[in-house]
Protein backbone atom coordinates (compact mmCIF):
# COMPACT_ATOMS: atom_id res chain seq x y z
CA UNK A 1 0.00 0.00 0.00
CA UNK A 2 1.36 3.39 -0.98
CA UNK A 3 0.51 5.59 2.02
CA UNK A 4 -0.67 9.16 1.64
CA UNK A 5 -1.23 10.20 5.25
CA UNK A 6 1.18 9.54 8.11
CA UNK A 7 -0.13 9.36 11.67
CA UNK A 8 2.02 9.02 14.76
CA UNK A 9 1.72 8.84 18.52
CA UNK A 10 3.87 7.76 21.45
CA UNK A 11 2.03 4.43 21.42
CA UNK A 12 -1.36 2.93 20.65
CA UNK A 13 -3.49 5.92 21.71
CA UNK A 14 -3.39 7.62 18.33
CA UNK A 15 -5.25 4.65 16.88
CA UNK A 16 -8.37 6.36 18.24
CA UNK A 17 -7.61 9.18 15.79
CA UNK A 18 -6.81 6.73 12.98
CA UNK A 19 -10.22 5.09 13.51
CA UNK A 20 -12.00 8.44 13.15
CA UNK A 21 -10.02 9.22 9.99
CA UNK A 22 -10.79 5.80 8.48
CA UNK A 23 -14.49 6.41 9.11
CA UNK A 24 -14.54 9.99 7.80
CA UNK A 25 -12.08 9.54 4.89
CA UNK A 26 -12.39 5.89 3.78
CA UNK A 27 -10.58 6.51 0.46
CA UNK A 28 -7.36 7.61 2.16
CA UNK A 29 -4.37 5.33 2.68
CA UNK A 30 -2.94 5.69 6.17
CA UNK A 31 0.39 4.73 7.71
CA UNK A 32 0.34 4.70 11.51
CA UNK A 33 3.46 4.65 13.67
CA UNK A 34 3.35 4.08 17.43
CA UNK A 35 6.60 4.92 19.20
CA UNK A 36 5.99 2.36 21.92
CA UNK A 37 9.73 2.12 22.63
CA UNK A 38 9.57 5.64 24.08
CA UNK A 39 6.08 5.70 25.61
CA UNK A 40 4.95 7.75 27.46
CA UNK A 41 5.96 11.07 25.90
CA UNK A 42 4.28 12.87 28.78
CA UNK A 43 7.23 12.08 31.04
CA UNK A 44 9.86 13.15 28.44
CA UNK A 45 11.61 16.50 27.99
CA UNK A 46 10.55 18.85 25.20
CA UNK A 47 13.91 18.31 23.51
CA UNK A 48 13.44 14.54 23.46
CA UNK A 49 9.90 14.85 22.09
CA UNK A 50 11.02 17.21 19.32
CA UNK A 51 13.85 14.83 18.36
CA UNK A 52 11.54 11.79 18.27
CA UNK A 53 8.84 13.68 16.33
CA UNK A 54 11.33 14.99 13.76
CA UNK A 55 12.81 11.54 13.11
CA UNK A 56 9.33 9.98 12.85
CA UNK A 57 8.22 12.66 10.39
CA UNK A 58 11.30 12.04 8.23
CA UNK A 59 10.59 8.29 8.24
CA UNK A 60 6.93 8.78 7.30
CA UNK A 61 7.83 11.16 4.47
CA UNK A 62 10.41 8.65 3.22
CA UNK A 63 7.60 6.06 3.02
CA UNK A 64 5.63 8.36 0.72
CA UNK A 65 3.34 10.20 3.14
CA UNK A 66 2.27 13.64 1.93
CA UNK A 67 0.65 14.94 5.10
CA UNK A 68 1.17 14.16 8.79
CA UNK A 69 -1.24 13.88 11.69
CA UNK A 70 0.46 14.30 15.07
CA UNK A 71 -2.05 12.12 16.93
CA UNK A 72 -0.51 12.85 20.32
CA UNK A 73 -1.39 15.81 22.52
CA UNK A 74 2.02 15.85 24.18
CA UNK A 75 3.93 15.81 20.88
CA UNK A 76 1.61 18.44 19.43
CA UNK A 77 2.21 20.73 22.41
CA UNK A 78 5.99 20.24 22.41
CA UNK A 79 6.92 19.70 18.77
CA UNK A 80 4.27 20.87 16.29
CA UNK A 81 5.68 24.37 15.80
CA UNK A 82 9.17 22.94 15.30
CA UNK A 83 7.87 20.40 12.76
CA UNK A 84 6.05 23.05 10.77
CA UNK A 85 9.19 25.19 10.70
CA UNK A 86 11.43 22.31 9.61
CA UNK A 87 9.00 20.85 7.04
CA UNK A 88 7.19 23.91 5.64
CA UNK A 89 5.94 22.02 2.56
CA UNK A 90 4.12 19.38 4.65
CA UNK A 91 0.53 19.92 5.88
CA UNK A 92 0.40 18.97 9.57
CA UNK A 93 -2.64 18.40 11.76
CA UNK A 94 -2.01 18.46 15.48
CA UNK A 95 -4.02 17.80 18.61
CA UNK A 96 -5.54 20.49 20.77
CA UNK A 97 -7.42 19.78 24.01
CA UNK A 98 -11.15 20.17 23.27
CA UNK A 99 -11.64 23.01 25.75
CA UNK A 100 -13.77 25.06 23.33
CA UNK A 101 -16.69 22.56 23.03
CA UNK A 102 -16.51 21.88 26.77
CA UNK A 103 -16.85 25.60 27.52
CA UNK A 104 -19.67 25.96 24.99
CA UNK A 105 -21.74 23.20 26.62
CA UNK A 106 -21.10 23.76 30.34
CA UNK A 107 -23.99 24.82 32.52
CA UNK A 108 -22.15 24.79 35.83
CA UNK A 109 -19.27 26.95 34.57
CA UNK A 110 -16.69 24.34 35.62
CA UNK A 111 -15.00 21.87 33.24
CA UNK A 112 -12.15 19.41 33.70
CA UNK A 113 -9.22 18.34 31.55
CA UNK A 114 -7.38 15.02 31.96
CA UNK A 115 -3.96 15.05 30.28
CA UNK A 116 -0.31 14.09 30.64
CA UNK A 117 1.89 16.22 32.86
CA UNK A 118 3.63 17.70 29.80
CA UNK A 119 0.30 18.79 28.28
CA UNK A 120 -1.04 20.19 31.57
CA UNK A 121 2.09 22.30 31.95
CA UNK A 122 2.26 23.31 28.28
CA UNK A 123 1.84 26.77 26.82
CA UNK A 124 -0.46 25.20 24.21
CA UNK A 125 -3.08 24.26 26.81
CA UNK A 126 -2.68 27.59 28.60
CA UNK A 127 -3.29 29.37 25.30
CA UNK A 128 -6.43 27.34 24.56
CA UNK A 129 -7.82 28.10 28.02
CA UNK A 130 -7.02 31.79 27.59
CA UNK A 131 -8.71 31.91 24.17
CA UNK A 132 -11.92 30.07 24.99
CA UNK A 133 -12.57 29.74 28.72
CA UNK A 134 -13.88 33.23 29.41
CA UNK A 135 -15.76 33.09 32.71
CA UNK A 136 -15.41 29.30 32.93
CA UNK A 137 -13.18 27.51 35.43
CA UNK A 138 -10.96 24.88 33.79
CA UNK A 139 -9.53 22.28 36.21
CA UNK A 140 -6.38 20.79 34.68
CA UNK A 141 -5.44 17.36 36.05
CA UNK A 142 -2.20 15.59 35.16
CA UNK A 143 -2.51 11.80 34.99
CA UNK A 144 1.03 10.41 35.39
CA UNK A 145 1.29 6.77 34.39
CA UNK A 146 -2.15 6.45 32.81
CA UNK A 147 -0.94 6.42 29.19
CA UNK A 148 1.67 3.79 30.07
CA UNK A 149 -0.99 1.59 31.74
CA UNK A 150 -3.21 1.87 28.68
CA UNK A 151 -0.33 1.19 26.30
CA UNK A 152 0.43 -1.98 28.27
CA UNK A 153 -3.17 -3.13 27.76
CA UNK A 154 -4.29 -2.52 31.35
CA UNK A 155 -7.72 -1.20 30.40
CA UNK A 156 -9.92 -2.84 33.04
CA UNK A 157 -7.56 -3.40 35.94
CA UNK A 158 -8.57 -2.20 39.43
CA UNK A 159 -5.40 -0.08 39.70
CA UNK A 160 -6.46 2.00 36.69
CA UNK A 161 -9.91 2.58 38.18
CA UNK A 162 -8.35 3.69 41.47
CA UNK A 163 -6.11 6.17 39.65
CA UNK A 164 -9.01 7.57 37.64
CA UNK A 165 -11.21 7.92 40.72
CA UNK A 166 -8.45 9.81 42.53
CA UNK A 167 -8.28 12.28 39.65
CA UNK A 168 -11.95 12.58 38.68
CA UNK A 169 -13.80 12.52 42.02
CA UNK A 170 -12.22 15.79 43.29
CA UNK A 171 -13.37 17.40 40.03
CA UNK A 172 -16.90 16.13 40.61
CA UNK A 173 -16.83 17.71 44.06
CA UNK A 174 -16.11 21.03 42.30
CA UNK A 175 -19.19 20.51 40.08
CA UNK A 176 -17.71 19.86 36.64
CA UNK A 177 -20.25 18.96 33.97
CA UNK A 178 -17.77 18.41 31.11
CA UNK A 179 -14.55 16.41 31.06
CA UNK A 180 -12.01 16.78 28.25
CA UNK A 181 -9.79 13.80 27.38
CA UNK A 182 -6.53 15.58 26.61
CA UNK A 183 -4.53 12.51 25.55
CA UNK A 184 -5.34 10.21 22.64
CA UNK A 185 -4.78 7.17 24.85
CA UNK A 186 -7.58 8.07 27.25
CA UNK A 187 -10.59 7.29 24.97
CA UNK A 188 -9.53 3.65 25.21
CA UNK A 189 -10.72 3.72 28.84
CA UNK A 190 -13.67 6.01 28.13
CA UNK A 191 -16.27 3.54 29.47
CA UNK A 192 -14.47 3.51 32.82
CA UNK A 193 -14.15 7.30 32.83
CA UNK A 194 -17.87 7.67 32.05
CA UNK A 195 -18.78 5.22 34.82
CA UNK A 196 -16.82 7.26 37.38
CA UNK A 197 -17.95 10.67 36.07
CA UNK A 198 -21.62 9.70 35.90
CA UNK A 199 -24.39 10.67 33.47
CA UNK A 200 -24.28 14.35 34.43
CA UNK A 201 -20.80 14.85 32.95
CA UNK A 202 -20.22 15.08 29.23
CA UNK A 203 -16.96 13.37 28.20
CA UNK A 204 -15.35 15.07 25.20
CA UNK A 205 -12.64 13.84 22.85
CA UNK A 206 -11.47 15.50 19.62
CA UNK A 207 -11.10 12.55 17.20
CA UNK A 208 -14.01 13.43 14.90
CA UNK A 209 -12.97 17.09 14.77
CA UNK A 210 -9.40 16.10 13.86
CA UNK A 211 -10.69 13.92 11.01
CA UNK A 212 -12.80 16.82 9.68
CA UNK A 213 -9.84 19.19 9.89
CA UNK A 214 -7.64 16.73 8.00
CA UNK A 215 -10.25 16.40 5.25
CA UNK A 216 -10.37 20.18 4.85
CA UNK A 217 -6.58 20.42 4.73
CA UNK A 218 -6.27 17.67 2.11
CA UNK A 219 -8.75 19.43 -0.18
CA UNK A 220 -7.08 22.77 0.42
CA UNK A 221 -3.70 21.37 -0.68
CA UNK A 222 -5.06 19.22 -3.50
CA UNK A 223 -4.02 16.02 -1.71
CA UNK A 224 -7.37 14.31 -1.23
CA UNK A 225 -7.77 10.82 -2.67
CA UNK A 226 -10.15 10.60 -5.63
CA UNK A 227 -13.69 9.43 -4.80
CA UNK A 228 -13.96 5.65 -4.84
CA UNK A 229 -10.26 5.09 -4.22
CA UNK A 230 -9.29 2.09 -2.11
CA UNK A 231 -8.21 3.30 1.32
CA UNK A 232 -6.50 1.31 4.03
CA UNK A 233 -4.37 1.31 7.16
CA UNK A 234 -0.87 -0.04 7.76
CA UNK A 235 0.64 0.00 11.26
CA UNK A 236 4.23 0.12 12.46
CA UNK A 237 5.62 0.24 16.00
CA UNK A 238 8.98 0.60 17.68
CA UNK A 239 7.69 -1.67 20.44
CA UNK A 240 5.92 -5.02 20.56
CA UNK A 241 3.65 -5.50 17.50
CA UNK A 242 1.41 -7.93 19.42
CA UNK A 243 0.19 -5.09 21.64
CA UNK A 244 -1.76 -3.61 18.74
CA UNK A 245 -4.11 -6.51 18.10
CA UNK A 246 -6.62 -6.01 20.95
CA UNK A 247 -6.82 -2.25 20.38
CA UNK A 248 -7.28 -2.60 16.61
CA UNK A 249 -10.08 -5.09 17.32
CA UNK A 250 -11.66 -2.80 19.93
CA UNK A 251 -11.68 0.09 17.44
CA UNK A 252 -12.89 -2.06 14.51
CA UNK A 253 -9.75 -1.43 12.47
CA UNK A 254 -8.25 -3.82 9.92
CA UNK A 255 -4.53 -3.17 9.55
CA UNK A 256 -3.17 -6.58 8.62
CA UNK A 257 0.08 -7.53 10.35
CA UNK A 258 1.72 -4.81 12.43
CA UNK A 259 5.33 -4.21 11.39
CA UNK A 260 8.37 -3.38 13.49
CA UNK A 261 10.34 -0.15 13.09
CA UNK A 262 13.80 0.33 14.52
CA UNK A 263 15.49 3.32 16.11
CA UNK A 264 19.06 3.72 14.85
CA UNK A 265 22.11 4.79 16.85
CA UNK A 266 22.17 8.16 15.06
CA UNK A 267 18.63 8.89 16.28
CA UNK A 268 16.93 8.16 12.96
CA UNK A 269 14.00 5.78 12.54
CA UNK A 270 13.99 2.92 10.04
CA UNK A 271 10.61 1.74 8.75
Amino acid sequence: MDPRIGIFDSGIGGLTIAAAIRQALPAERLLYFGDNAHVPYGERTAGEIIAFSTAITEALLAKGCRSIVVACNTASSAALNALRAQFPHVPFVGMEPAVKPAVEHTRTGVVGVLATRATVESKALADVVERFAHGVEVIRQACPGLAAHIDAGHLDEPEVEVLLRNWIEPMLERNIDALVLGCTHYPLVRPLIEKIAGPGVRVIEPAAAIARRLGQLLHQHGLAAPPGAQGGLACWTSGEPGRFGPVLEQLGLDAGSVRKGWWQEDGSLKL
